[in-house]
């Protein structure tokens, strides 16, 4: 029982300290199940019990399921078994004589938590770290060990909704008021004996409220006027929400509903079902993959250089622009001092009113107060002379893409730099070893490729040159977190990997346009593949005049380098529409309009002057046009793997979800293709290339890799 400290005092109260041997954290492993199992049998033997305390010797509570072995787990109908043994210490521990407390000392989540509802009382340390949830929805799954059915018991369904369907983390005070904990203490060593005393207060308070007669759920049951209406809005919200392609809420949803119409054994098994059925699903293996593991693999620095931790003391932001403001504030909100120059005070000034206005949102919706936005935007220095940053950590130029702009400010400025800075050009496609001859000392030069905007795209895209060193990619990965944003690093190329396989997203949408598909089945495609905005919509909003503007600052490049380079080789129909539309005045949203004629009122609609694109009338299926949206950037996105330009899958995985917006339920742009099943992939990118041209080859190299890479981890 090393995983279960026991101990009982005089009073006949037992202390369960759960400590998991060899890891970190309190978890289902395979251990668990008969741990608790010696732990119970104790307790039903035990002569003079009057209450149990379960508390924890980790700096976390409980973390719940092992997600190594659910994401190891096949479709097999022993997953309901395994599942079923793993809950049933939890209804043991609701039908023993005494009452039962939760010490929380800190994060209880997911399984976790489910102990917690599985007890009489729960008590939590007033730490912002302790927080209470049940996170499965964000994995896939649904808490499989009771949480949907307690909760919803111990709730009522609309207070319980929110937090199984969007996997809420609960900090204690708000946990506290929700009715989601009991108790808060101020410190650790408070906490059993608190348990203590409310045991020797209440020592019949060893019933469940659901296993009391004449139990009713808060707010009433499925009948109740009030819930049949939260369950008819329930449902077509999460529709709208999740577009049918994510199984988890609709099932968590359909449970927590149900739980209410049976008696609570059955509820637990219908609810074991369901966590039996999601665990196999493409859905689930992608989430936990991408954002559990591959979340976890960045965070922890798995793919940052190894070295000293290292933190910027101060920083330069070169252009006031909309780039630049948006680095300004995400350096203020991360306590980092922050000259802002422009080429006049006027613009610099400008540029620091941006984070006044997004400071002033976050007071009225009360998340901030005048005093911290002074303290904030005191970090901003608006500044038109070189001088001004002197010495800095960090200089980040945020000027126009334009080669020539650009050569001209990195060399006027690389002089600032203190002798251990770095220097970061927040360009979107222009390589960095060209502009790395700008400066006197390429090592210390990178690329770091915010996007807009800056405030909700909470990550960095990190661009190695041919002679950047590993101690400045150290550096600037260590600031990219220390400012609270996710780094993707990647090799130099035009274009890198986001905006490439951006590209391919626009370009096929007006590809479709091309081969007749109405404007509104393409952007609707876009919506039923998971895309968060359409094609035509986000050129609109990214602007035609910019898609030009690069294309041109390319072609201008390749002249100056005497080189053709394949940067938007086949992105032959978004040229051709952008440079005709432009013609006809049509540069985008913020042009007056673009794809879409925008109202005064802020609605808009789709052009009507899109039907001459249309080169003939095929008739695309809506499976066919959903494929190629998927297909065309999962294969561009496999194109860089195999080039090189990313490094890791997980990488290109969070990379494609968060800077480009690739669907979330797919786990990302590579795991969509392990998703599919490798040959199945190839089998139908082959039907599209036949069928829609060469854009859509795969090539059989990058596949094998692929396969190679999977053998090695299994």
């Amino acid at each position: 029982m090393s995983d279960f400290n026991y101990e009982k005092d005089a009073d006949g109260i037992v202390t369960i300290t759960m400590d998991m041997q060899g890891q970190g954290a309190n978890t289902m492993n395979e251990r668990y199940v008969p741990g608790m199992n010696e732990v119970l049998a104790k307790l039903k033997a035990e002569d003079g019990l009057t209450g149990v305390i379960f508390t924890s010797a980790k700096k976390t509570f409980f973390a719940g399921g092992d997600l190594h072995l659910l994401l190891g787990m096949e479709a097999d109908p022993k997953i309901f078994d395994y599942l079923e043994a793993n809950k049933a210490p939890y209804r043991e521990m609701e039908k023993l004589p005494v009452p039962i407390v939760a010490a929380i000392n800190g994060a209880a989540l997911g399984g976790g938590y489910e102990m917690c509802l599985a007890c009489n009382h729960r008590i939590v340390v007033n730490d912002p770290r302790a927080v209470v949830g049940l996170p499965e929805v964000t994995l896939g799954l649904l808490p499989g060990a009771g949480g949907v059915v307690r909760l919803t018991a111990l709730l009522g369904l609309e207070k319980a909704l929110p937090f199984l369907l969007e996997g809420k983390q609960v900090k204690p005070e708000a946990a506290l008021k929700i009715g989601m904990v009991d108790e808060i203490v101020e410190t650790v060593d408070d906490l059993v004996p608190a348990a203590k005393a409310w045991i020797k207060a209440n020592p019949d308070a060893h019933t469940q409220p659901w296993d009391q007669k004449g139990f009713r759920y808060p707010g009433g049951d499925t009948t109740a006027p009030k819930n049949r209406q939260i369950i008819q809005a329930s449902s077509a919200m999460l529709f709208q929400k999740t577009r049918g392609l994510l199984p988890a809420p609709e099932k968590i949803l359909d449970i927590a509903v149900n739980s209410m119409r049976m008696g609570f054994e059955s509820a637990l098994r219908v609810e074991s079902r369901g966590l039996a059925a999601l665990i196999p699903t493409p859905e689930c293996k992608a989430s936990i993959s991408t954002f559990f593991f591959g979340t976890q693999a960045i965070k922890g620095g798995k793919v940052r250089p190894e070295g000293d931790k290292w933190k910027a003391g101060s920083a330069a932001i070169l252009g006031a622009g909309m780039m630049g403001s948006g680095i300004a504030w995400a350096h203020a909100q991360a306590k980092l001092p922050t000259v802002l120059k422009d080429t006049e005070m006027e613009k610099a000034e400008k540029g620091k009113s941006y984070s006044a206005g997004l400071a002033d949102k976050l007071i009225k919706r009360g998340r901030m107060d005048d005093a911290k936005k002074d303290a904030l935007l005191s970090l901003i220095t608006p500044a038109t002379d070189d001088a001004a940053y002197a010495g800095t950590d960090i200089i980040i130029e945020a000027v126009f893409e334009d080669v020539d702009l650009k050569e001209k400010v990195i060399g006027a400025t690389f002089g600032q730099l203190s002798d251990t800075g770095i220097y970061g050009s927040n360009t979107s496609t222009l390589p960095i070893s060209v502009l790395a001859e700008f400066c006197p000392d390429p090592t210390r030069f990178i690329g770091l490729h915010f996007f807009s905007p800056v405030d909700k795209m909470k990550v960095v895209e990190i661009i190695m040159g041919e002679k950047t060193s590993e101690q400045t990619l150290r550096k600037a990965y260590d600031y990219v977190q220390q400012i609270g944003y996710m780094p993707i690093v990647v090799n130099d190329s035009r274009g890198f990997f986001t905006s490439r396989v951006f590209g391919t997203f626009m370009d096929e949408g007006e590809a479709l346009l091309v081969d007749g598909m109405a404007p509104v089945a393409i952007e609707r495609a876009a919506w039923l593949a998971g895309m968060p905005v359409g094609p035509l919509a986000v050129h609109d909003e990214v602007s035609l005049v910019l898609s030009q503007k690069v294309r041109k600052t390319h072609e201008a490049l390749d002249k100056r380098l005497g080189v053709t380079s394949d940067f938007g080789k086949f992105n032959t129909a978004s040229a051709k529409i952008v440079d005709a539309m432009l013609e006809q005045g049509r540069g985008g949203r913020h042009y007056g309009g673009g794809f879409y004629d925008y109202a005064a009122d802020g609605s808009k609609s789709l052009w009507p002057g899109l039907s001459q694109f249309a080169e003939g009338n095929a008739q695309v299926s809506l499976e066919d046009a959903v494929d190629r949206i998927l297909y065309r950037q999962a294969i561009e996105t496999l194109r860089c793997l195999d080039e090189g330009v990313l490094r890791t899958e997980v990488e290109a995985n969070l990379g494609g979800i968060f800077a480009i917006g690739f669907p979330a339920h797919t786990g990302g742009a590579i795991q969509f293709i392990r998703g599919i099943g490798i040959d199945a992939f190839a089998a139908r990118a082959k039907e599209l290339a036949d069928a829609y041209g060469e854009r859509f080859t795969v090539s059989a190299a990058a596949l094998d890799k692929l396969r190679n890479e999977k053998a090695k981890a299994a």
